[in-house]
């Protein structure tokens, strides 16, 4: 992978080149991490030990708190490290599998959201084949084809955005290696890699919100067409915490990446803050607090965890 180029290195410019304020970051975005791989671990967690979870929506937000685990990990480690090193160097094959690996895990998140989105269409819509439709076999079959396509699409995307020469500056002006950063460097025209990655943000992006779409305008439709005033409070409930997470993620990437190179902006490092080390913290607190059947199990867990350590303090007092 990779054209003709004579960087063996970049620098990540970073957040920001004050002095003063790295420190302060470096303890808020250690904090953000920190809560990011609790909380995400803990869904999963919780999922696989409370038997009223093994349904397919909460496979699928296993698979999603387990991506945003991963694509948190792509890019927080090595800001942290940044904000604290005086030096924010990065190899060029670091810098490659960073982009990589961020680009997979991002498109498979994008693919989730439009999977969980079907998900509640059919559980909603179609209640009675529900089981038939959203099968165990179906679910890890969506979930492969996902994994597999996104990883093909990060490929092509990665040898896309350094498959040309980097002769000139070596300057991200980034905290990591993103693509449209990676592309300013390259000497040699990029026209025909900007379309082909303008392709495939395309076809997964606008590919998976249109999924999106179609699922929560039908099941829209079938809401209104309920007769209880309950029935349809308790089916908006349970799209509720979805539609907060699409409209995170989708939101800033669609700034991000679907504007003119030319329209980028200081506000990209913000956005791209957002939706790689900030968005993947909220998810679980979404999820859990506009969920009720996770903070039921939350809950009942919680209560067992506690008995079980009074019991043992009882036991321990007594000997």
């Amino acid at each position: 992978m990779g054209g003709n180029h004579t960087q063996t290195k970049f620098i990540l410019l970073g957040i920001t080149d004050s002095p003063c304020a790295q420190t302060p970051l470096f303890v808020l975005f250690l904090s953000i991490y920190i809560v990011t791989l609790v909380g995400n671990v803990g869904i999963i967690v919780l999922v696989r030990v409370s038997p009223s979870l093994h349904t397919p929506m909460y496979f699928f937000l296993t698979h999603f708190a387990f991506i945003d685990i991963c694509y948190s990990a792509v890019i927080s480690p090595r800001m942290l490290a940044d904000l604290l090193s005086e030096e924010k160097t990065i190899s060029f094959s670091a810098c490659m599998m960073q982009l990589q690996s961020f680009t997979h895990f991002a498109i498979v998140e994008c693919h989730l959201l439009a999977m969980m989105a079907y998900d509640r269409h059919v559980a909603i819509c179609h209640p009675l084949l529900y089981v038939t439709i959203i099968s165990s076999r179906v679910c890890w079959q969506l979930v492969a084809s996902s994994y597999l396509f996104a990883f093909f699409s990060a490929i092509i995307c990665t040898w896309c955005a350094f498959g040309g020469s980097f002769c000139g500056p070596n300057l991200i002006d980034h905290f990591f290696c993103d693509i449209v950063p990676v592309l300013k460097l390259v000497c040699s025209d990029t026209h025909t890699s900007e379309m082909i990655i303008f392709a495939f943000v395309t076809i997964n992006v606008v590919g998976t919100s249109v999924v999106l779409l179609l699922s929560y305008i039908s099941i829209l439709h079938a809401v209104l067409r309920m007769c209880s005033a309950q029935s349809r409070a308790r089916a908006f409930q349970t799209c509720a915490s979805h539609l907060t997470a699409v409209a995170l993620f989708y939101g800033t990437t669609f700034f991000m990446y679907l504007q003119p190179p030319s329209s980028h902006r200081s506000l990209d490092k913000v956005a791209s803050i957002f939706y790689s080390v900030v968005t993947p913290m909220l998810n679980p607190f979404i999820y859990t607090l506009r969920n009720k059947e996770v903070k039921g199990a939350l809950v009942k867990h919680g209560r067992r965890m506690f008995n079980r350590w009074q019991h043992k303090r009882v036991v321990s007092s007594r000997t």
